[in-house]
């Protein structure tokens, strides 16, 4: 097992799980701060979403809980990463009829690399990958990544951050591993979800209580991947970046944010900062 991270159960996944074979499954990427999941409500609220588009029956939640507690006992920061798949079934794709879902828990360090930009705009670039569409699948966190994988082969340079990602129809949809907004005339516009994508939680709380606090519009719509020549500013929200503005755009060299858009972030990662202290 890797050095530094902690499962719970300590013993391997069988070889048999349909999480394992087909994907069959779901996860959720929690930040843990000062001994507890952050934002956990929220997170159990996507993973029901998941059980119920996929099937799936609910973990025991007061079970699962006491697990997280003993897990993020003492951690002043890390990342908790549940896994919930559809546990072991015979070959074929159908389940079978006894279901016995299998939960996995792993708590890893901070990763140094979100440090490393903490302090700075990210760079970005634009992935060739298309997302497919695919309704019953979008806004959850479901366990085939393939498409997220094929589009973070596309660079190796350090200096980029992440990848911003389309749909087929050349509408934006997300970055690999986090959510987009685009400031425009002091609102936020993000992609909506409802074709593809994952919903974040942090995508949620700039959403519904974030802007909403700051009297700053926001809504999803479609973005054609070629406004983003004209965008204001541009941020990036997951549950372990926070808020985050880009700063640059590797195809798009001439492509700056505006002081009107730094300054309306700034405002959103400030009343971020209070609220997740408070929480």
């Amino acid at each position: 097992m890797p050095e530094g991270v902690r499962w719970w159960p300590r013993a391997a996944v069988p070889a048999c799980d349909r999480g394992w074979h087909y994907g069959d499954g779901l996860f959720e990427t929690l930040a843990v701060c000062q001994g507890r999941p952050r934002l956990w409500e929220w997170h159990w609220e996507r993973l029901a979403l998941g059980c119920d588009r996929l099937g799936l029956p609910l973990p025991d939640r007061p079970r699962l809980e006491r697990r997280l507690e003993a897990l993020c006992h003492g951690q002043a920061r890390a990342v908790l990463k549940l896994v919930w798949t559809a546990g072991c079934g015979g070959r074929g794709y159908g389940r079978g009829r006894d279901l016995v879902p299998r939960l996995r828990l792993a708590l890893h360090p901070w990763p140094e690399r979100l440090e490393r930009a903490s302090g700075q705009g990210l760079r970005v670039c634009l992935c060739r990958h298309r997302l497919p569409l695919h309704p019953p699948l979008a806004g959850i966190k479901h366990l085939n990544r393939l498409d997220q994988v094929l589009a973070r082969r596309e660079w190796d340079d350090p200096d980029i951050d992440e990848g911003l990602l389309a749909d087929h129809e050349d509408q934006l949809v997300e970055a690999t591993a986090a959510n987009l907004f685009v400031v425009r005339a002091g609102g936020l516009l993000t992609p909506r979800l409802d074709r593809a994508g994952v919903a974040g939680v942090m995508r949620r709380l700039v959403l519904e209580r974030l802007a909403p606090a700051l009297g700053i519009q926001a809504a999803e719509v479609r973005l054609p991947l070629a406004d983003l020549a004209s965008a204001e500013g541009l941020f990036l929200t997951s549950s372990l970046l926070g808020i985050r503005p880009v700063a640059g755009i590797r195809e798009l060299p001439a492509w700056s944010p505006g002081q009107n858009a730094l300054s309306v972030i700034s405002r959103l990662q400030d009343l971020l900062h209070e609220v997740l202290e408070d929480a």
